[in-house]
């Protein structure tokens, strides 16, 4: 790996020149400008004044040392600005790029990162009382991709949906089911849509049945179904009222009254969160013996660590931001290190269509279901556009583009770019075209050919980033990067044909089964097909 080799080569003339301390790690960055060249380091700066030398001499006596005995695959060495060393490199580590995406095949890109860490990532989350909308597409979109990028860089990662299925929004869906069933009025503040006659008109007309737990049933196998669509699974569904069956609500109170971190006043019961650093102490049992929302939530998390898990991750609404102090909170006085929950926040989704805002289904009413969105554009483009962009950023989910097939439609774009290639090889085969174990991989000189590599190159750096950042909108714009480039060879390199020798057209052909593989893995981790023809 080209990152090794200089990372060594620069340890090594540390090590010539008696540079005292020597650094812990030596950082290398790609340069913004391809002109300063492929790689970069500012290990100079880093350690020259702790080491009594002048970060510019530190870095020109390293390149005389390097540019002497220059390591593999670099052409010059050369000192920039106040003490930055860059390098510039051959083609030929671009080849070895080849090499190595061919043989990892499936597994291009994957690290041990995560060391096996136990993660459970929570997203969607819905209420059970009603249909998925839009929003919670996005949900779904970033917390799948997410567990498929973490598992792929060493995390073991399960997935959770957790139900809020007990208290009066429970109680109110399972009153305008019955309503709806016996034709009675809705109860005030009860549910409206259509679908509530829809799945009344479904429900048996027994006695004996409990509304509210068919009910749920019907909205499970309802978000079910949908999230299917959109290549979504879960590992788990959790329900909140499983923990009052099993008293894991009253062993919590129990353990945070042991812990010293609660107290009663004014009849109710409190959670000492301000010791914690939230702004205002919480409370966790009403004055009339009910529990808030926060006491469930925090028995709930107590549950995910009692189960093993040592990072829980949980995907929440815009309109959650607030919750994230106290669940901290609560999480330190259960004795956990606030670092061990991440909350990450969903920015709104608004739909677009023919420029005018999209605000609601004929069936669910007041929203818009994401199964709407899934018949207008498919899973694939719903998928891929909700992952465009950072999840911190309001989205613009705009109908007339993403069903576009045209190529200023992300989607439509990547996916014709894996399609392309694939036409390649149909034709090859048809042509009989055999390619031998080894080619001639330095007839790939063509700036476009290098291009497909110089991307496929920053997949591992790529795929880290968006681990550690939880930011899978990263592998997005990996993804249409690579996509360009493949459009551009398409255009400028022909593989087959009259007058294109046969070296070359086997180095070609090389070249875009590591672009097809490339662009399988990044689509795979997004939960997007790559479909071999459009």
């Amino acid at each position: 790996m080209i990152r090794d080799t200089l990372v060594s080569a620069l340890r090594t003339a540390l090590s010539t020149l008696e540079v005292d301390p020597m650094p812990d790690s030596i950082g290398l960055e790609r340069p913004a400008r391809r002109e300063h060249g492929d790689w970069s380091s500012n290990v100079a700066l880093v350690c020259g004044k702790a080491s009594g030398w002048n970060p510019r001499e530190l870095a020109g006596r390293i390149a005389e040392i390097l540019n002497a005995n220059p390591p593999e695959h670099v052409s010059a060495v050369e000192l920039a600005g106040p003490g930055f060393i860059n390098f510039r490199l051959h083609d030929t580590w671009l080849h070895d790029v080849l090499a190595s995406v061919l043989s990892e095949g499936k597994n291009f890109g994957r690290s041990n990162i995560g060391h096996g860490q136990r993660v459970l990532i929570e997203f969607v989350s819905a209420n059970p009382t009603g249909p998925l909308h839009a929003g919670h597409g996005r949900g779904a979109a970033y917390g799948d991709s997410l567990a498929r990028i973490m598992s792929h860089c060493g995390y073991d990662v399960s997935r959770e949906n957790y139900l809020n299925d007990r208290g009066t929004q429970m109680q109110l869906f399972a009153a305008s089911l019955a309503a709806r069933r016996n034709g009675d009025p809705l109860p005030e503040g009860g549910y409206a849509g259509d679908y509530i006659v829809e799945w009344a008109s479904e429900m048996p007309t027994d006695p004996s049945l409990d509304v509210m737990e068919w009910g749920e049933q019907r909205a499970v196998a309802d978000h079910r179904e949908t999230l299917e669509r959109m290549n979504v699974s879960f590992d788990s569904w959790f329900s909140e009222k499983s923990m009052v069956a099993n008293g894991a609500i009253d062993e919590t109170l129990a353990d945070l009254r042991s812990r010293g971190v609660v107290y009663e006043e004014d009849g109710a019961v409190w959670l000492r969160s301000t010791d914690y650093g939230d702004d205002k102490d919480r409370v966790l049992v009403k004055s009339d013996g009910e529990f808030t929302y926060l006491l469930p939530d925090i028995a709930y998390h107590r549950n995910k660590f009692a189960r093993g898990f040592d990072l829980l991750i949980d995907v929440w609404g815009a309109d959650h931001h607030g919750y994230v102090p106290r669940m901290k909170a609560a999480m330190m006085a259960l004795g956990h290190n606030a670092n061990e929950l991440e909350c990450a926040i969903l920015q709104l989704v608004n739909l677009l269509r023919g420029g005018e805002p999209v605000r609601f289904s004929k069936r669910a009413g007041n929203i818009v279901e994401l199964r709407d969105v899934l018949d207008e554009v498919g899973a694939d483009a719903a998928r891929l556009t909700y992952l465009l962009q950072s999840i911190d950023s309001t989205q613009t989910f705009d109908y007339d583009v993403v069903r576009s097939r045209a190529m200023d439609n992300p989607v439509y774009y990547v996916q014709m770019a894996y399609a392309r290639l694939q036409s390649i090889f149909r034709l090859a085969a048809e042509r009989n075209v055999e390619v031998p174990a080894i080619v001639q991989l330095d007839l790939l000189v063509h700036e476009r050919e290098l291009e497909i590599l110089r991307v496929l190159s920053e997949f591992a750096e790529t795929l880290e980033t968006a681990a550690n950042d939880r930011a899978p909108h990263r592998i997005t714009t990996w993804v249409r990067e690579l996509a360009g480039a493949v459009h551009g060879f398409y255009h400028d390199c022909y593989v087959l044909g009259d007058g294109i020798a046969p070296e070359l057209t086997q180095a070609r052909l090389r070249l875009a089964e590591a672009a097809s593989i490339g662009l399988a893995c990044g689509l795979d981790l997004l939960g997007v097909s790559a479909p071999d023809q459009l």
